[in-house]
């Protein structure tokens, strides 16, 4: 079974601080359901264990940073235990999915409406596969306009999608990066794009970015939500590959936000 995931999302094209592949479980072992989630929670787990699934296939590796020993009394800890003693094999395809042709940022690319799409930044083994996607609107929209649809399409949450720039500005292109992507706003810049939309992005890089005659519009969106665009695509990966084979996406959000509270809309630097 994970031949065929491997041979889509090869993990030799993984980033080398990544760590995909295998984090749990037996190659040898028999898979008749999987689970799809982005992240592995106690949660995803459960729902493995309720599924009879035997394999969680998850985008963010269980031990990206790892640990030097697999304690109960440890949150990364206690879900190995948990998942070995439960049977449920653990598989991560993260930053060799990422820039996949269809990867996470295609997906999201497909999901905010944008057509025509190329990486933002090709591979140098293979210009349809690269991180990120550029591409333009079927119909240029404003960037309000744009921001409640992005809103609309992704899994809702309680953050919701925040834009920084004018509201009024036409949009008729854009650049999209899955994940934490302000490291690429520059190569937003240098695409010439109307707007950048990516997750994480932190204040000081894009306050600076927007002094920019050039700059882009920004849109931010939920870290999570963006990437599970892309369990459906991998739905189909197995399914088609596999027909015998339950393939389930996960029905337990992993954002970890739970409320938001809107800030007065009054200018914050007025003064009495």
């Amino acid at each position: 079974m994970l031949d065929v995931l491997e041979h889509r999302y090869p993990p030799t094209t993984a980033e080398g601080w990544d760590r995909v592949g295998l984090a749990v479980g037996d190659r040898a072992q028999s898979v008749t359901s999987v689970l799809l989630t982005v992240d592995v929670t106690p949660q995803v787990l459960a729902e493995a264990v309720g599924l009879d699934a035997q394999l969680v296939v998850a985008h963010h590796p269980l031990l990206l940073r790892g640990i030097t020993a697999v304690d109960a009394a440890e949150p990364k800890g206690r879900l190995v235990i948990e998942a070995v003693r439960a049977g449920v094999s653990v598989y991560t395809a993260h930053t060799n999915a990422d820039i996949a042709v269809d990867g996470v940022s295609a997906s999201l690319a497909e999901t905010v409406g944008l057509v025509d799409t190329r990486p933002l930044v090709p591979s140098a083994h293979d210009p349809a596969v690269g991180a990120g996607r550029v591409g333009r609107l079927a119909e240029p929209l404003t960037a309000g306009g744009w921001l409640e649809r992005v809103a609309a399409a992704l899994p809702a949450t309680a953050a919701g999608v925040r834009l920084a720039g004018d509201p009024d500005r036409l949009v008729r292109t854009a650049a999209v990066v899955g994940g934490a992507g302000d490291s690429y706003l520059d190569g937003a810049l240098a695409a010439g794009v109307d707007a950048y939309l990516t997750s994480d992005l932190r204040h000081h890089p894009v306050s600076e970015l927007l002094q920019r005659d050039d700059a882009p519009l920004l849109l931010d969106v939920p870290h999570a939500a963006a990437e599970a665009t892309w369990l459906p695509v991998v739905q189909r990966v197995l399914r088609d590959g596999l027909p015998d084979l339950d393939v389930t996406v996960s029905g337990v959000r992993t954002d970890p936000w739970t409320r938001h509270a809107a800030s007065p809309t009054a200018n914050p630097h007025t003064t009495r």
